[in-house]
């Protein structure tokens, strides 16, 4: 079920396949994360990786910092810019820090296009794709009061790992507005700080539930969130209600087991792919990348669809065949995804 997480600051990938250019040489591209070493980061490698992979022709470089450190990442990008230049791929969590090595970057010629986090204003950055993290924080909310009485009353804990996140804050606002406009009864307190760390992640969440143990539930918009209260429920016998996003592997037993009642997954490794392939397709054709925000789907997991996302997880094979049609579709008219990028939240 659990694919392994390899907790590195830096990955390589010589991508096979026909070379390119007049000289026979491969491009030299690559994709800068924010923390390599949790599982929303590894998946959008690994789409990266894959699509390198399949267009051929690319050597592929991934860099991360093992820990989310926005310095840190900042330098390993600025670094792989000079060193693959071809393309880079930039995932962030703090975009007004990459505003200027971005800017530097492109001015050099170096195509970039952001992923998962839209740029900010001065970056140079004209092509982004991410979801639509709002209308996830609304599919949460709204898959919550399914599983609620009609006209609940009493409060619901949010929670955000970093806040001032623009994808993270975003999730939460959609959760916040779709219960305080649907289930007036609801007293929605937070979004408190969750913190990513996992160790942090836990202490935060007992902490939140232990002040709020009358709570109807706990809803939080990252990763560790989702597994670290489904094992805070597990262990304290909780009945209220837990749910999260991202398919860390504990996150999907969580579901499997009853603890989460879903999931909502980013679809990373699509993500990936998609962005990836559009850079290389870009650069080879020497034709304009996408301009704007390409707007990618999410997926609820729960109990109807647990066993084939568990699958889609086993390697990164079993995750394109379950994406393929999806990125074929994506990738054969990707003008009809575009949307402005002021409307990307």
């Amino acid at each position: 079920m659990k694919r392994t997480l390899v907790v590195v600051a830096c990955l390589l990938l010589s991508a096979c396949g026909s070379s390119t250019g007049d000289s026979g040489s491969k491009l030299k591209m690559g994709i800068a994360v924010a923390n390599i070493s949790l599982n929303f980061a590894h998946e959008m490698v690994e789409g990266a990786q894959s699509a390198a992979e399949h267009e051929g022709g690319v050597d592929f470089k991934a860099v991360g910092p093992p820990n989310t450190d926005g310095p840190a990442e900042q330098q390993l990008f600025t670094n792989l810019t000079q060193t693959n230049p071809d393309g880079v791929v930039l995932e962030n969590l703090d975009p007004p820090i990459f505003t200027r090595p971005a800017a530097q970057a492109i001015d050099k010629g170096v195509p970039v296009v952001a992923l998962d986090t839209s740029p900010s204003d001065g970056s140079k950055i004209t092509c982004y794709v991410g979801n639509d993290n709002y209308d996830l924080g609304v599919q949460l909310a709204t898959e919550l009061l399914k599983r609620l009485p009609p006209s609940p009353s009493g409060s619901v804990v949010v929670g955000v790992p970093n806040p001032g996140t623009p994808v993270l804050d975003s999730r939460a606002k959609g959760i916040k507005d779709t219960l305080n406009q649907k289930a007036p009864g609801i007293t929605v307190l937070g979004p408190f700080q969750t913190y990513s760390d996992p160790n942090q992640n836990y202490g935060a969440w007992a902490a939140l539930v232990h002040a709020n143990s009358s709570a109807l539930a706990f809803l939080g918009v990252g990763d560790a969130d989702s597994y670290d209260l489904a094992k805070i429920k597990q262990t304290e016998k909780g009945k209220y209600l837990v749910a999260g996003a991202d398919v860390d592997a504990k996150t999907l037993q969580g579901v499997k087991d009853g603890l989460d009642f879903v999931t909502i997954d980013p679809e990373h490794f699509l993500k990936g792919y998609v962005v990836t392939a559009l850079l290389i397709r870009s650069v080879k054709e020497k034709k304009p990348l996408p301009q704007g925000w390409l707007r990618m789907p999410g997926l609820v997991v729960d109990s109807s669809n647990i066993d084939r996302v568990i699958q889609r997880q086993t390697s990164p094979q079993a995750a394109y065949e379950f994406y393929k049609p999806e990125i074929d579709k994506i990738l054969a008219d990707p003008q009809s995804y575009l949307k402005p990028m002021a409307e990307a939240r």
